[in-house]
């Protein structure tokens, strides 16, 4: 199959034509040409409003729910939601039931992903079951297509436990996961500790917890070597940690939720389940400091965090709902509305496959086909007819969002909207 993509804006700082438009051509995958013109010759061609192409975009943490929770979302519907959403690749939490924390069961969501237009890439659980008990196999998981080793929004609260983690990985460059909560201290928290948490009456999680566990887990790299991740992370204090273990040349990264980027504990005043999230809602102070982190290096990976909620457990008095939102399909309208496409493409696109050690596929030609395709101009509200999951625990519901993906070139497949 040839496809025509026809006037399109280049995104991609590795590409010799980068913030060129051009029209480009696709056979069997690989990029053939790419020319100011290229002539319809019974083409597959895509003609679309203000066409801008990048590398293809890659989530690293999104939940499926498969096996097990498929009433929140199974993986045949959330891949088809991801490369609707302008995703090429997306990195899988072990989160199901059972968890992903054996070698069958990471060649079972292989499997499952077998075809589809978008990769998906297995986070195994770093400890068996998730319980931060036992370390998991993570030698064998890897070794059948584990990308990296988690437990989904769960602290490893042994110290030890986790310094023979990021020993034991070294073996085989595995990438070690630290959820970057102290639940000592957390307690029960369910909002961000503060003005809006004491006039709501809600139990605060303060920022120390965050804090906490991150200049733990930073010492403890500092001690074994090793690669650490830190996912999620939200708060000032928390860019600030981090820009100084890179300062020392520890091999420590970090992610930020779209969802840290754009909202603030603010919005909980309406006592919407939605906005219950893990790490919690912080302040606008917070996000202006995690933006910066951003621009200026500090944090390497945007990820939408999705996260499908069933609505008997979602749409719940705020104190007993489940945390978590779905981002996928408002992730690019989202954070495309709070910085400015050069600020933020890399941690979408090259920055996040190098942390996970994946190839990032230059636009250019001969190269393969791996593109996501979007219109970053496009003004519109987000309404739940917007909502391609299973679920629909949306944050970003009636939000004024800009900029909008028409979707994926990826593994010789078109996936449109």
């Amino acid at each position: 199959m040839t496809t025509l993509l026809k006037s399109a804006t280049i995104i991609d700082t590795s590409s010799p034509y980068h913030q060129q438009q051009k029209d480009i051509l696709i056979t069997d995958g690989i990029i053939t040409k790419i020319e100011d013109s290229i002539e319809n010759n019974n083409y597959q061609v895509v003609a679309l409003d203000n066409l801008h192409v990048s590398c293809g975009w890659f989530d690293t943490s999104v939940s499926f729910g498969e096996p097990g929770y498929e009433e929140r979302e199974n993986i045949k519907n959330g891949l088809d939601v991801a490369a609707k959403s302008g995703f090429t690749s997306v990195a899988v939490n072990a989160n199901s039931n059972p968890v992903i924390d054996n070698k069958a069961a990471v060649e079972f969501l292989r499997n499952k992903a077998n075809g589809f237009a978008t990769n998906l890439y297995p986070i195994a659980a770093l400890t068996q079951n998730s319980k931060g008990i036992d370390m998991a196999e993570l030698y064998d998981m890897q070794q059948s297509g584990a990308i990296a080793f988690a437990d989904y929004n769960k602290p490893v609260a042994n110290d030890n436990l986790m310094k023979i983690a990021l020993l034991y990985a070294q073996n085989f460059d595995g990438l070690v996961f630290s959820f970057p909560k102290n639940n000592s201290i957390a307690g029960e928290g369910i909002a961000n500790e503060g003005v809006n948490s004491t006039k709501l009456g809600l139990k605060g999680s303060p920022t120390l917890a965050e804090h906490i566990q991150i200049a733990r887990d930073l010492y403890l790299l500092e001690y074994t070597g090793g690669k650490l991740h830190i996912p999620t992370i939200s708060t000032t204090k928390s860019v600030e940690l981090i820009k100084e273990a890179k300062k020392k040349g520890l091999q420590v990264t970090c992610s930020v939720a779209i969802h840290h980027l754009t909202l603030s504990d603010d919005e909980l005043h309406g006592f919407d389940s939605n906005y219950k999230v893990n790490p919690p809602l912080r302040t606008k102070a917070d996000l202006k400091s995690l933006i910066k982190g951003i621009k200026s290096g500090v944090i390497d990976i945007i990820t939408s965090d999705h996260n499908p909620i069933d609505i008997e457990q979602k749409k719940l008095e705020f104190s007993e709902a489940k945390d978590g939102t779905i981002g996928l399909e408002s992730a690019f309208g989202a954070i495309n509305s709070v910085l400015n496409l050069q600020d933020f493409i890399e941690n979408l696109t090259s920055k996040p496959k190098s942390v996970f050690g994946l190839e990032n596929h230059s636009i250019k030609e001969n190269s393969k086909a791996e593109i996501t395709l979007f219109n970053p101009e496009h003004n519109y509200t987000f309404t739940r007819a917007d909502i391609l999951s299973t679920s629909k625990n949306s944050a970003f519901l009636d939000k004024k969002l800009k900029g909008k993906a028409y979707g994926i070139y990826a593994n010789n497949q078109l996936i449109l909207k």
